[in-house]
């Protein structure tokens, strides 16, 4: 096989990134935009020593499973990867790939609650951050690579979100304000980051730029209230001078209204700062903590919520448990979660800025033990150092395990069982409809625990 060898491929598998698996002269080749069932001519564009790439040349016969897509920047933009096959065939893609996760990597096969696919797989999506095109416009990066593709309208946005980008990409070329040049360091504009209360309405609007202040920042308050009027209650700068690919800075400068937005989630009142972590799609967000609820039992117990971000796990049991103790590293987050408990009337819960590992050493030192310890970490998982500090000192009934990362999850769980806890259940939850992501809450309990 050489490269822009036409193979002729059955497509019998697909990876987490959305491309199919077929095989041709004994390799396997990887297409992206085919579905299993699928027979296609693909052109080879890159060959490695056991592996190689392949384009679609010709569609032969289409799989039942797929679907035409609906939007023109899909295979474009990074963002979603499983727009040509139906939904169905999605959430059993996704359930699959936690179930061999699990069995590759932790070598466990343990009863799944099933997944739980989003009601409505489109315009979910409460929070948005687009890099700035060269044009001024917005969009998002193609995949792998830092070259924005503009776009005008995502199909995984409310479609105010479109409206403000569009609005606010008009103000900075109306006024020529330079876009961030990764290359040279140079440049104001960044990203814009809109977020959005799904049940409130209310609206926060950051501008994250490479310099100390924006020119015409009247003017472009003055729009984005002429466009959203009363949803409208936070517009931000956020200073961003490093030469890095994160994407906020450290300070906020408030330029109009508020320096936080509210939500509710779980019928809990929730404020929302830029830095504060919350899930980006709010009805599956219910749907998971209500199944966490379910797993960890927390009536009458003690809680220690690890990861916990603006608290909203833990103040969603609040209510049921005897206490509970959050504990994150951003300061920011830490007050907006005090701040939560407190407008809730929720006097039984406690948070802690800290690294996880330094604050779980923190509450040994005042003797606090756990019934239940929730873990929450980011894509890359907990540290081992950290489980085990979980596992041996606060030594919980139950470990309520909540994971973005199906491989850093297997691997954790896999840690965890060599430290004495039983993985008893798993439910997976599609968080991101239409994206290679998905979510996962697994109970564990002691060795010699009981589950039900």
């Amino acid at each position: 096989m050489n490269k822009n060898d036409i193979v002729t491929l059955d497509i019998t598998d697909i990876t987490a990134e959305g491309s199919g698996i077929g095989k041709a002269d004994g390799m396997t080749v990887f297409v992206p935009m085919t579905a299993v069932g699928d027979k296609v001519k693909a052109r080879i564009v890159k060959l490695k020593p056991r592996y190689a790439y392949g384009i679609i040349e010709k569609m032969i016969s289409p799989s039942p499973f797929r679907m035409d897509d609906d939007c023109p920047y899909f295979s474009k933009c990074g963002g979603c990867v499983f727009r040509h096959i139906s939904y169905s065939s999605e959430l059993e893609i996704k359930q699959r790939r936690v179930k061999e996760a699990l069995k590759r990597i932790a070598g466990v096969d343990i009863p799944c609650g099933g997944i739980v696919g989003a009601d409505i797989p489109g315009k979910y999506r409460n929070k948005a951050q687009f890099p700035f095109a060269p044009s001024f416009e917005t969009g998002f990066f193609a995949p792998r690579s830092h070259r924005v593709i503009p776009i005008k309208n995502c199909a995984l946005l409310p479609d105010v979100f479109n409206g403000i980008a569009r609005c606010v990409s008009e103000f900075c070329e109306q006024y020529n304000i330079p876009v961030y040049n990764e290359e040279t360091g140079t440049g104001l504009l960044r990203h814009l980051y809109i977020r959005k209360g799904a049940l409130s309405g209310e609206i926060m609007v950051v501008l994250v730029i490479n310099g100390a202040s924006l020119p015409y920042k009247d003017k472009l308050t003055a729009k984005l209230k002429n466009l959203l009027g009363e949803e409208l209650k936070s517009v931000q700068i956020n200073i961003n001078t490093k030469r890095n690919n994160v994407i906020l800075g450290d300070k906020n400068t408030v330029i109009y209204g508020k320096p936080y937005i509210t939500d509710v989630l779980c019928g809990v009142k929730i404020r929302l700062s830029p830095f504060t972590f919350y899930q980006v799609n709010h009805d599956m967000a219910e749907k998971l903590y209500e199944k966490a609820a379910e797993y960890a039992k927390p009536q009458g117990k003690s809680i220690i919520d690890l990861y916990c971000g603006a608290g909203t796990i833990g103040l969603s049991m609040a209510k049921d448990a005897r206490h509970i103790i959050g504990v994150e590293i951003v300061p920011e987050a830490v007050e907006d979660a005090k701040t939560n408990a407190s407008q809730n009337g929720i006097e039984n819960a406690e948070f802690i800025c800290g690294d996880a590992a330094t604050a779980a050493n923190t509450l040994l030192s005042r003797c606090e033990k756990a019934d239940v310890v929730i873990l929450d970490p980011p894509r890359k998982g907990c540290d081992e150092a950290l489980l085990n500090t979980v596992a041996n000192d606060f030594s919980p009934e139950r470990i309520i395990y909540v994971s973005c990362d199906p491989a850093t999850l297997a691997r954790d769980v896999k840690i965890l069982i060599s430290l004495g806890y039983n993985p008893q259940e798993y439910t997976v939850f599609d968080m991101f409809p239409r994206t290679a992501h998905v979510e996962t809450v697994c109970v564990l309990t002691r060795e010699n625990g009981l589950y039900d």
